[in-house]
């Protein structure tokens, strides 16, 4: 999202300088090292409506180096791994009575269809699916889901929120029995990386390991950028770091503006990555329902985007608070180890060529019913200064294409 704002600023005329903590460009997007494989620390992929993202792959020139593929998506269920994602899936899916599938598949197929969002907006979501889909398939196919993505958070989300997920993977088939996602050549970096250059070129500077420290601001007015390296004055600042970091660097905010922020919930990922020599399965996404695991599913990413080697992300999404978060990285890697080879028998310990563990203490915003109504507005209540981060697209999930969209409308706002 602060790419696309800096994006935006620069391509109108104006000379961003963009304050980056990492020593990388990109947050959740960047890549890294993996022994060898410039890859990305967390997984991506993209759908047929990701219109913004595709918008400016064409401004910058970059429209071949994105390809769709048709994935497949399994179900890991009593040991086996079962095809799903489809109609004929769903109808030969065990452990599900006919009605039970009938009413699955019905919700799925109405959510992909339905556009207006607002009369889920203060529905809550575990509810309003068991409503739908009943207690079966319920149980079967959604709580684990819930309780291994948002813990204690589990049963107070917005059903709006919830929906635009089945939307969005519904609206990439492009028939009732094929999906098609796609990637990019060089993965996200290429976008980056892009995007990168095209700010420098016209006008914008980069300070990568600056962290802002505070954001000063004096009336109601903003004055400038607080830095290890010192002060610099600027007439307009706009924020896209997490909103529960917001109150840390921006104290001097009224306190009913401060009290909003202080109250948005994050869960954290530590996402595993192993590079195998064989494959786990021939899926993209494989959702896992067993009682000797505790993950909803991984994403076999070499399946969607050819590598020499066999990439898998297994993310554990839990919040920052619980004790599970605290565990070393260890812990997720040998127990991811020990899954993999679940999962697949084949699979032995000299298949393993490298294994990683990432931490991303604000990676996913909690969307409770009626969310919209407790963010604070974009623009501030001080003279130049705007705040935002993926809370903001609601109900739409976290993805490149909604943040690039949303950071170049932000762009043009605050540039008016």
């Amino acid at each position: 999202m602060g790419l696309a704002v800096a994006y935006q600023l620069a391509r109108d005329g104006h000379e961003p300088v963009i304050f980056e903590a990492d020593d990388r460009i990109g947050g959740m997007t960047a890549s890294f090292d993996f022994n060898g494989l410039h890859i990305e620390r967390y997984y991506h992929f993209h759908c047929i409506s990701d219109h913004a993202f595709l918008k400016v792959l064409d401004e910058l020139g970059l429209a071949d180096k994105m390809h769709w593929t048709e994935t497949k998506m399994g179900y890991y269920y009593k040991g086996k791994v079962v095809p799903w994602g489809n109609p004929i899936a769903l109808l030969k899916f065990p452990g599900l009575s006919l009605i039970a599938k009938f009413r699955y598949g019905l919700h799925a197929f109405l959510s992909t269809k339905r556009n207006d969002w607002k009369p889920l907006d203060n529905v809550e979501a575990s509810g309003w699916i068991r409503r739908w889909v009943g207690k079966e398939a319920y149980e079967v196919l959604w709580r684990r889901l819930f309780e291994y993505k948002f813990y204690n958070y589990a049963n107070n989300l917005s059903a709006a929120w919830i929906w635009s997920r089945i939307r969005r993977i519904g609206r990439s088939r492009y028939s009732l029995f094929r999906e098609k996602l796609g990637y990019l050549d060089g993965g996200s970096n290429t976008l980056l990386e892009g995007m990168r250059s095209d700010i420098e070129s016209h006008g914008g500077v980069f300070r990568l390991k600056t962290p802002v420290t505070r954001v000063r601001m004096e009336d109601s007015v903003i004055k400038g950028v607080e830095t290890p390296e010192g002060f610099e004055a600027f007439d307009k600042v706009i924020s896209t770091i997490p909103l529960p970091l917001v109150s840390r660097v921006m104290p001097d905010l009224p306190q009913d503006v401060l009290a909003k922020f202080g109250s948005m919930h994050n869960i954290a990922v530590v996402c595993i990555i192993a590079k195998l020599r064989k494959p786990v399965s021939e899926n993209f996404w494989l959702n896992i329902n067993s009682p000797e695991m505790d993950i909803p599913g991984l994403v076999e990413y070499s399946n969607l985007r050819p590598m020499p080697h066999h990439i898998v992300y297994v993310p554990y999404y839990v919040p920052g608070e619980h004790p599970l978060y605290q565990e070393p990285d260890a812990h997720f890697i040998e127990k991811v180890k020990r899954y993999l080879k679940t999962i697949n028998p084949d699979l032995v310990e000299e298949d393993f060529i490298d294994i990683k563990a990432s931490r991303y203490r604000y990676a996913q915003p909690i969307c409770e019913p009626g969310f919209p109504a407790r963010l604070p507005d974009v623009a501030l209540p001080v003279k130049g200064l705007w705040a935002a981060d993926t809370s903001y697209y609601y109900p739409e999930d976290r993805g490149i294409s909604e943040s690039i969209d949303f950071g170049r409308k932000m762009a043009r706002q605050a540039a008016a």
